[in-house]
Parts: structure tokens; C-alpha cells; sequence
């Protein structure tokens, strides 16, 4: 499983020019589903996002967790995460899971963080969507439950 987390003052999600998602203060996650993820890997990615230290404190540091800093989720499925793009010029999908696996996946990644006590909006899975960031800080990290950067 791959995300690409941003810290944000605010985002949301356009689905046909219509809003279908928003949040202030919090985290947008780009979430992919590799062909080769299972339950564990929900379980460590939801556990990173809930506690990674990236809302400052009142000196400035990042100390704070989103749920520290009183943020919001925002979930957005992304498959082209797993796009390799080592060989030629167009990516190749074929480590990405298939949306027969890949939805339960995400849908649990979802009702994980919502089980954690967060506040999380998503996206709509396989939609065609506009996604509004407003990066703050900037603050970008990626995140892979089956390797380390």
C-alpha cells in the first residue's frame, strides 16, 4: 500500500464540477492498493497516518498528530501510486490491485481512521476527480507498507 499524505490548510474533491468532499486543517492521503496487499498493511498504514507528528506545537516543531491538532482526512483512492515508470514512456499499472481488491482495501483503510476517532472525508473510488490542495508548509510524504525509502 503507497500514499502520498500532505499536510494541508484545506482541500476537497470535485466530482462533474460538483463538491464531494472538503476539510480545513488536516492531511489529504493519496492512497494506492498494490496487487499484493492484505489486511496487515491496512493496519500499518492507518497506524501511521493517526500517528505521524507533522502539526506543529506551540514552539513550532512538528510534534503534534493530527488528532493532537484537532485536523481532518481527507481519503482519495490512487491507483496511478503503483504506475512504473522505469521502461519506456508510458507508466505501467500492472502492480496496482485490481478494483475487485483494491475497493475493500481502501474502504478499510476508511472506516479504520474513522474507528480511530478521526474525522474523515474520502473521495469517491474509481471516480474521475478534481482534487484541490492547498499544501501547507509544504509538508509531502510518502509512505509504502512493503519497503522503506
Amino acid at each position: 500500500m503507497r500514499a502520498v499524505i500532505q499536510r494541508v490548510s484545506r482541500a476537497r474533491v470535485l466530482i462533474g464540477g460538483l463538491s464531494a468532499a472538503s476539510i480545513n486543517l488536516g492531511l489529504v492521503v493519496l492512497l494506492g492498493v498494490g496487487k499484493e496487499d492484505e489486511q496487515e498493511d491496512v493496519v500499518y498504514m492507518t497506524d501511521k497516518i493517526c500517528n505521524l507528528r507533522v502539526f506543529e506545537d506551540n514552539q513550532g516543531k512538528m510534534n503534534l498528530t493530527i488528532k493532537e491538532a484537532g485536523g481532518q482526512l481527507l481519503l482519495i483512492s490512487q491507483f496511478t501510486l503503483y504506475g512504473d515508470c522505469r521502461k519506456g514512456r508510458r507508466p505501467n499499472f500492472m502492480n496496482a490491485a485490481a478494483p475487485e481488491k483494491a475497493r475493500p482495501l481502501y474502504e478499510m483503510v476508511y472506516q479504520t481512521l474513522c474507528d480511530k476517532g478521526l474525522s474523515v472525508e474520502a473521495g469517491v473510488f474509481g471516480a474521475r476527480m478534481t482534487v484541490e490542495i492547498e499544501n501547507s508548509g509544504p509538508v509531502t510524504l510518502l509512505l509504502d507498507s512493503q519497503r522503506n525509502f
